[in-house]
């Protein structure tokens, strides 16, 4: 299928599809199969451990496709800085950067005098006319289905999306719950001129960072395998349930703070499940479209099946 939206010809894109920042897991492999495939693949820059190694999955993105890509920014890690991250990626002469988590008006900062186009994550309308008045490209905006970090007000994609359409005039890209055509074709209903996807893409050959165990429970889990934690934090979070998460969720229920759960939520004990497979050791994100996920395509064979249940929507409704 042929795909026009305001997203597709802003972003220089084919399919109104974005690959989510996805911790730890979003790299060079990854990014430019997406890319290659007609959507927004994207780097992951909180992820790595200098702005060397950005440097280098910038030019090895570069090597493999020559369609557009972004980076992400995580930049609402307990204060983490991210400036020289960000400072990195501009000097690269990377067009597009996508923002997940805490206050992006330092971003909007950073680039101003640029061509660089801002994708900013959010959970709510305010949120997201905020993101609107500094400045954003588009705003991605997640409901509470979604993995990782959510909104504090629990409201699913599907009331979501529309309300917040309505309250601003920059393209929305809808995300939570996704992860195929017809979570493509649904959002676009609500008004939505794309779709973020990131636990869909953690299932795919070229997401070659992830632990196959990661990708198994993926497969094998349903819609009610997952649960949120860090409500406490005030940062609510959607993982695959298991035994860690769920001693997450009791340090939480007996008050324990953060000084008592770092240990826990810390990224380590997030690469101990995705990149060994040692589930009793750590957590893993993940939305509850895991329970629509059967099997690991290639990123070209998803993006196929995609544009093949749309073209089946269109046709059984003649639209």
């Amino acid at each position: 299928m042929k795909w026009k939206t305001r997203l597709t010809e802003l972003l220089g894109i084919k399919k109104p599809i974005v690959q989510g920042g996805l911790a730890y897991l979003a790299y060079h492999e990854l990014a430019s199969a997406v890319s290659n495939a007609g959507g927004l693949g994207q780097l992951t820059a909180m992820s790595m451990d200098s702005e060397t190694q950005l440097k280098k999955e910038i030019y090895l993105t570069r090597s493999l496709t020559d369609q557009p890509f972004g980076v992400n920014f995580a930049i609402g890690q307990h204060g983490r800085p991210f400036e020289h991250m960000l400072d990195t990626a501009i000097q690269e002469g990377v067009e597009i950067i996508s923002v997940t988590g805490g206050n992006p008006k330092p971003v909007f900062d950073m680039v101003r005098g640029t061509n660089v186009k801002v994708l900013v994550l959010t959970a709510g309308k305010r949120q997201a006319i905020k993101a609107e008045e500094l400045g954003s490209t588009a705003v991605m905006v997640v409901g509470q289905e979604g993995g990782g970090h959510l909104g504090k007000e629990d409201t699913g994609t599907m009331v979501l999306v529309p309300q917040v359409v309505d309250a601003v005039s920059i393209p929305v890209i809808a995300s939570g719950g996704i992860g195929d055509g017809r979570g493509l074709m649904a959002s676009l209903a609500l008004g939505a001129e794309g779709i973020e996807m990131g636990t869909r893409f953690i299932a795919t050959k070229e997401c070659t960072h992830a632990h196959d165990a990661y990708k198994q429970r993926l497969l094998q889990g349903s819609e009610t395998d997952t649960m949120i934690i860090k409500r406490s934090l005030g940062a609510p979070a959607r993982v695959i349930r298991n035994g860690f998460a769920e001693r997450i969720t009791e340090i939480e229920a007996s008050n324990g703070g953060y000084d008592l759960l770092k240990e826990y939520i810390s990224g380590e004990a997030n690469r101990k499940f995705i990149y060994e497979g040692k589930d009793e050791e750590g957590f893993a994100w993940a939305g509850q479209v895991m329970g629509a996920i059967h099997d690991v395509p290639s990123v070209h064979e998803l993006f196929e099946r995609i544009d093949q249940q749309a073209k089946e929507i269109r046709i059984k409704w003649q639209l």
